[in-house]
């Protein structure tokens, strides 16, 4: 948690420096107020967890007397375990009670002499962050990238994440699925469903889900195709085989209200993803694995399910059968990501793109047939990619002129590189295959029409949407293709220059045609 505080004050300071503060207060009074705008930032990052001390976990020292941390340092032995009842965001909330074992007397006398970031510091200690303002903005982004950085990401590039660091990013995120997302056990459909040896995952909403969450967090590096993760899981002894060694299992499921279905699913150890204590209880029905000859090839639409309940063929496993034992890697603690390295990238020159540069490849993901959440999401639009855009680039999860880049500066304006672009909102929209299904269109080309219909792009004089730029290379040059927005809508505050390695391919104006020489006779 410590570690985390001290790379969420620096995320927020790094930040800071794209940022005038107060908003639009005259600037005479923003250089008077800029240290302690620094120093409100340093001690909400600071605290922004602190609460977890008082409300998360339980201390007692070995003679059995409880330990609150307002009562100062622990003095003696003591032991500790989490509440299994905490509640989730409470924390944020009891920041207030322990802030003054960091933040002295002094400190508070000097902070309070500058109303408006002491204001919002108090705010953001009491938990209340729709009062924060500007500085409960920087702490959310700031968090967010350490927590992408945690994951396995790199809040400043693309996320070319290190090979080794996958494994526990794609842990990670089935833990938050499931803790946070997904419904198990439920008597109809339902996301998965844990056994006393097994947790089924149905195989193509927890690709597409776990892609779009850690894309979300800022996190690439992801395999765009459903296949390829699947393998990615069994590689690093996450997803088990089956009896033919492959990844998808097919098992028709039954609820004792006789509801059944048959689904195609990926197997995971329970222990992977609970501590003991905190599995849930073990679904009351069963999950039978069908016949191993009935089970499909791989594919991107793997969650098809089939209604005719099959029986296991002799000599494969049930479901109830014993657990597959773990390799010993698998029980070690991943490896963590190297934030030294994180933070020298964050801290280093400006992006550029080099010679090597190749395009995002198409996703050929097909829709999800079955639905198997009550949720509606939300629903996708032309305003709703401009707002996803938009968030995406002041968050650093869209990264902006950098190697593989779905966004550029280019003559003071946007460059959105098609379809890249609008592939990797319909990654973190798996919903929108559905919609685009209906009017027999791509994700990416059913949203594609709606940013077009919005009319915020440039056009050619021929009426054509598409430019195309020129990216240098030490090399070679490469073109781009995209659309140019008729204004940048503030997202280019954060570089305010163009990026030097692009160049708008303007098109050649058309030569007049040459007069026919007629007869000199």
């Amino acid at each position: 948690m410590l570690d985390h505080g001290l790379e969420v004050i620096v995320y927020a300071l790094k930040l800071k420096q794209s940022h005038l503060l107060p908003s639009g207060a005259q600037p005479e009074v923003q250089i008077a107020q800029a240290e302690a705008w620094s120093a409100a930032l340093a001690y909400a990052a600071l605290g922004h967890d602190l609460g977890k001390i008082a409300v998360d976990i339980h201390v007692e020292y070995a003679d059995g007397s409880v330990w609150h941390p307002w009562h100062g340092p622990l003095s003696a032995p003591y032991r500790l375990r989490y509440r299994k009842d905490r509640q989730y965001r409470l924390h944020t909330a009891a920041t207030g009670p322990l802030i003054h074992q960091i933040v002295t007397r002094e400190i508070q006398d000097w902070l309070c002499s500058f109303p408006e970031p002491w204001n919002c510091l108090m705010f953001n200690w009491a938990g209340q962050s729709e009062h924060t303002g500007d500085l409960g903005i920087l702490i959310t982004q700031a968090d967010q990238a350490s927590v992408a950085l945690a994951l396995g990401g790199d809040p400043a590039k693309a996320m070319a994440a290190p090979k080794h660091a996958l494994q526990r990013k794609l842990l990670e995120g089935l833990r938050y699925l499931l803790s946070e997302e997904f419904k198990l056990n439920q008597p109809q459909a339902s996301d998965g469903w844990l056994t006393q040896d097994a947790l089924w995952l149905v195989s193509k909403t927890v690709s597409d889900k776990l892609r779009a969450h850690l894309l979300s967090l800022g996190v690439d590096g992801i395999p765009e195709r459903n296949i390829a993760v699947f393998n990615v899981l069994q590689e690093h002894g996450i997803a088990l085989p089956n009896a033919d060694g492959k990844a998808i299992w097919k098992a028709t499921v039954t609820s004792k209200t006789g509801w059944s279905h048959s689904f195609t699913f990926l197997k995971l150890s329970p222990a992977l993803i609970w501590d003991a204590g905190a599995r849930p209880a073990a679904f009351i029905g069963t999950v039978i694995v069908d016949d191993i000859e009935t089970l499909p090839i791989p594919s991107d639409d793997a969650s098809s399910p089939d209604s005719s309940p099959r029986q296991p063929r002799k000599g494969v496993a049930p479901a109830n059968s014993p657990p597959l034992t773990l390799p010993y890697s698998m029980t070690e603690e991943p490896a963590l990501p190297d934030s030294v390295d994180a933070l020298m990238d964050l801290f280093g020159g400006p992006p550029c793109l080099p010679d090597d540069f190749d395009e995002i490849p198409r996703d050929d993901l097909e829709p999800v047939i079955m639905e198997t959440k009550a949720e509606m999401p939300i629903k996708p639009s032309g305003a709703h990619f401009m707002e996803w855009l938009t968030q995406g680039v002041r968050s650093h999860r869209l990264i902006m002129n950098d190697t593989k880049a779905l966004v550029h500066t280019v003559n003071d304006t946007i460059f959105l590189v098609t379809p890249g672009v609008f592939m990797r909102y319909g990654q973190e929209h798996p919903h929108l295959a559905r919609i685009a299904k209906k009017e027999q269109l791509h994700d990416w080309q059913w949203i594609q029409k709606r940013f077009e219909e919005m009319k915020l792009h440039r056009k050619h004089p021929n009426d054509l949407n598409i430019w195309t730029c020129e990216v240098s290379g030490a090399r070679r040059t490469r073109l781009l293709h995209g659309y140019l927005l008729k204004s940048h809508g503030g997202l280019m505050n954060d570089l305010a220059l163009n990026n030097p390695y692009l160049k708008v391919v303007e098109p050649e104006p058309k030569k007049p045609k040459r007069p026919t020489l007629g007869n000199t006779r």
